[in-house]
């Protein structure tokens, strides 16, 4: 059976709603319905919202829903369902509801697990309050992660790449950063109850979280009862998934490049949140529209060009026309002709069936004017910022490793935002195997004409100058290199554009799908033979390094990217799934969505910490 990740989530919630208790459809309509009121942090909302709908908690009995934050009125013979993470505040919180008899009893969820000390201070809050009879129950969810879509998760943290390669972030922080990566890895490998086999880059967070992961689920299976029970033993040892652990410096241009597919571009222009999306209505105002698995159209249509999208729409439309007319045909009458018995028969099934198909087409329609919409907004803003030949002028760039200096600089002074024309710069840095210093003179300066803030450009190019230092240098300067590097410019030292060309293929795969082919392949293979192998199931000593039956091949993968992943990616790796026979199963997940947009930002802020840019930062606004 396929690994579902939303359908196991939407499982244990649904468990959650029901007070924790088996969801059995049979007994459902006999039971009576127990009313309960649920209430969420911030987090957790994000977590529910892309899952769960208003009817959906109707169906299971929550009739109210609160943020803890909010101030609410008592609610008497009630219970209330609380899906919260294990904070001090929402501690402090459930103590305070609980102290003022705010319902009658408690369910109290955690995301992930409460640590020691909180539950402490839950239990003395409730005892010393008189209120701790109200607490009925206390569950670890292990859920502290939003999935997207049945293969797309993220752990909704956020700037984590700004984070590990901040120059001033010490020890200690980097430590926590990949512990609450671990964390949200380990909700989610205890949700599907799999223990994968890992591999990892070697160096960096990548491996950090692999090493880690691998010690937190090695101590977790010595315990009785370990949330993989049922997805252990002998058996399943043979089909074990692979996770696949990555650092955004692996392969930093699919972060920042344009895309001209439709789920990228609805992302990246339009800004995609958690399923939803605000545009501008035909007739004015804006609409809200959900883009998730129940709309067919998203599902058929999100990974084809933008061109294709649009034809699409069309075939969809003038096909809705013609099942219309075919409806009215069907239900006219006659033509003024004598009834007899027969006719009228045959004319109240045509109706019957008319009345039947309805709803239908009701819903057809809708979808498709929700893509007009969409698509019209979008076609707006491809004209106004010449989307199209970002992205054509882009992958030629990383194909071919390099772009004539005319058309650089005609780009750069022609249509789009000031971050449009950013990206492009640094997609040239990166692309470039070797620079020619007055062309990426002429490149500043015209950023600086379109009053752009040269940070992200400037990082970049420091990055690649080290790298290509590093790797020049002899073996005993380099390691003074890496010192000097990992000082002055935290954890970026990885090599951020090295052989980027080299393992761009004819056809434009990504590195990482490559990658993840041959992971998944399990063959030998100079590009994976670096990767380092962990098995928490494996005695400790052998962890590191390659036993035959941890190299695959895989049926199912589990891919993750440390500092933010993108629809792209998750698009190109789900093609690869498809493509393969028989049919593989990839799961991608990252530590959070970024858009181009939001993941230059970062790169920028890591700029302006070395001191880069020439657009002095607004002053905080006052009273901050």
């Amino acid at each position: 059976m396929a690994l579902n990740l939303r359908q196991k989530q939407t499982e244990c919630i649904i468990r959650m709603l029901n007070l924790n208790q088996p969801v059995n459809s049979t007994s459902a309509g006999n039971e009576e319905e127990v009313y309960k009121i649920l209430i969420f942090d911030r987090f957790c909302q994000n977590i529910l919202s892309p899952l769960i709908h208003v009817k959906d908690l109707r169906k299971h009995g929550i009739t109210l829903y609160f943020l803890i934050d909010k101030d609410r009125k008592p609610v008497h013979d009630v219970p209330a369902v609380y899906f919260v993470q294990p904070t001090k505040i929402n501690i402090d919180r459930i103590v305070a509801d609980a102290s003022r008899f705010l319902y009658d009893s408690f369910y109290i969820n955690f995301s992930s697990s409460i640590p020691r000390p909180l539950l402490e201070d839950l239990a003395s809050g409730t005892l010393n309050s008189d209120s701790v009879q109200r607490i009925s129950k206390v569950h670890d969810q292990y859920l502290e992660f939003v999935t997207l879509e049945d293969n797309l998760f993220s752990l909704a943290q956020k700037s984590i790449y700004l984070q590990l390669n901040d120059p001033s972030a010490g020890d200690r922080e980097i430590e926590e950063i990949i512990e609450r990566i671990v964390s949200g890895l380990f909700s989610v490998l205890a949700t599907l109850a799999v223990v994968p086999v890992i591999r990892c880059q070697r160096g960096g967070p990548a491996e950090m979280v692999a090493s880690a992961l691998d010690q937190r689920l090695r101590d977790h299976l010595l315990s009785k009862n370990n949330l993989f029970t049922e997805g252990g033993g002998f058996a399943s040892s043979f089909q074990r998934p692979i996770l696949c652990l990555f650092d955004r410096n692996f392969e930093l241009s699919v972060g920042i490049q344009h895309d001209f597919r439709y789920r990228p571009l609805v992302h990246d222009v339009l800004g995609l949140k958690l399923n939803r999306l605000n545009v501008q209505g035909e007739k004015g105002g804006m609409k809200s529209y959900e883009l998730d698995s129940s709309d067919p159209f998203w599902v058929a249509n999100g990974s084809l060009e933008f061109p294709e999208v649009a034809v699409e729409i069309e075939t969809q439309l003038n096909k809705y026309k013609k099942d219309v007319d075919e409806v009215n045909r069907r239900t006219g009458g006659t033509d003024g002709a004598e009834f007899d018995g027969t006719d009228l028969i045959g004319n109240t099934k045509h109706l019957m069936n008319a009345v039947n198909s309805l709803p239908e087409l009701t819903e057809r329609k809708q979808v498709i004017d929700k893509h007009t919409n969409i698509a019209t907004v979008l076609l707006g803003a491809i004209k106004d910022r010449s989307l199209d030949s970002y992205a054509k002028k882009e992958n030629d760039m990383m194909v071919r490793g390099g772009i004539d200096r005319n058309e650089l600089l005609s780009v750069l002074k022609g249509k789009g935002t000031k971050t449009d024309k950013l990206r492009f710069a640094v997609i040239y840095l990166i692309s470039s195997e070797t620079l020619n210093p007055s062309e990426v003179e002429a490149v500043e300066a015209a950023l600086r004409e379109s009053e752009v803030d040269t940070s992200a450009f400037q990082y970049v190019k420091k990055i690649k100058s080290l790298n290509a230092s590093f790797s020049s240098a002899n073996s005993a300067s380099r390691s003074n290199l890496v010192d000097w590097a990992e000082k002055l410019y935290g954890q970026s030292i990885s090599a951020v554009t090295a052989g980027v060309k080299n393992l761009l293929s004819s056809d434009r795969q990504l590195a990482l799908t490559r990658t993840v082919e041959g992971l998944m392949d399990g063959r030998p293979n100079p590009e994976i033979d670096t990767f380092l192998t962990f098995d928490p199931r494996a005695p400790k000593s052998s962890s590191g390094t390659s036993s035959s039956h941890l190299k695959g091949p895989f049926k199912e993968a589990i891919v993750f990217m440390i500092g933010g992943g993108n629809y792209v990616e998750y698009g190109s790796l789900q093609e690869l799934s498809m493509n393969q026979q028989p049919v593989k199963h990839i799961i991608y997940g990252s530590t959070e969505i970024l858009t181009g947009v939001e993941f230059v930002e970062q790169l920028s802020l890591l700029g302006q910490k070395m001191g880069f840019g020439n657009v002095a930062a607004p002053p905080p606004p006052p009273g901050r």
